[in-house]
């Protein structure tokens, strides 16, 4: 399981820089509308730049086919897959079927509550696999991620236990400057970022990633702080 993921590289030094800073994943973003979206040849482009295993590669889909995520995990080489759209509960199942990689589903939360994330996973056990962390980011309408909004996090403590024990990752908001206390109040297994840590959409601040890596790993106290319930990328069918 990562903990600190830099997300929307778009650049070899970038990747380099995230690397190099302590992150052990980067996030590859394949949704079109999104300034920090890359090709799968891109992608792989900047994965092969870096030391085999350095870091895990995680591919951010939004709405995108079955078919289309496949393709791109074989020729971006992806380890990871993160649904970030509106991609329903039948996709993970058919997912976990046809790729063996795992995967995060992100939300958008749009108030103080995890009622919308409990029924989705509710869905997601009928149909016999839940994903294998949660990634909880905050709601801004029309966008998917990279807003620079945080998330509720007092909301998101007490809502906790909706989420079944699987492994949580922090999103929305996230900088240098507010990280550790974050990961202090709210112990998620893993933290991320994207507008945090940049200079402009898809062009990071090499010195802010730094810090932020920096100031994440001082958040988690304790080899054991993050509270992960399981492994990431155990099976979760039931």
């Amino acid at each position: 399981m990562f903990q600190i993921k830099i997300c929307g590289i778009t650049r070899v030094d970038d990747a380099v820089a995230a690397w190099q800073a302590g992150a052990d994943a980067i996030g590859l973003n394949f949704y079109d509308r999104s300034p920090r979206c890359i090709s799968a040849v891109q992608a792989r482009s900047i994965g092969d730049a870096l030391p085999p295993g350095a870091v895990q590669r995680v591919g951010v889909f939004v709405n995108s086919s079955l078919d289309e995520i496949a393709a791109i995990c074989d020729q971006a080489n992806l380890d990871v897959i993160q649904l970030h759209g509106d991609e329903l509960p039948s996709m993970i199942a058919e997912l976990s079927q046809r790729l063996a990689r795992p995967i995060i589903r992100a939300f958008r939360c749009r108030d103080d509550s995890l009622d919308e994330v409990d029924r989705y996973l509710e869905a997601c056990e009928q149909a016999g696999r839940l994903p294998d962390a949660v990634l909880v980011d905050a709601y801004s309408p029309g966008e998917y991620g990279g807003t620079g909004k945080c998330v509720d996090w007092e909301s998101l403590i007490r809502e906790r236990p909706r989420l079944r024990g699987l492994p949580l990752i922090l999103a929305g908001g996230l900088r240098p400057e507010n990280v550790a206390e974050a990961i202090r109040a709210v112990q998620p297994s893993a933290v991320d970022t994207a507008s945090g840590v940049e200079l402009s959409a898809g062009i990071k601040d090499h010195a802010a990633v730094q810090r932020f890596v920096a100031a994440a790993r001082a958040g988690w106290t304790t080899p054991d702080a993050s509270g992960v319930e399981r492994a990431f990328g155990q099976s979760n069918v039931r």
